[in-house]
């Protein structure tokens, strides 16, 4: 059975200091983690 995963990107804070990674930031590495890993 092949497992399946799904991409989640969450923004914590209207902050701009406290940003580490943009959401968009965040699902270009998840969907680069996602296709690495198959």
């Amino acid at each position: 059975m092949k497992t399946k995963f799904f991409l989640y990107a969450r923004k914590s804070t209207e902050d701009e200091e406290r940003q580490i990674m943009s959401i968009e930031a965040q699902l270009a590495e998840l969907a680069e983690f996602a296709k690495r890993e198959n």
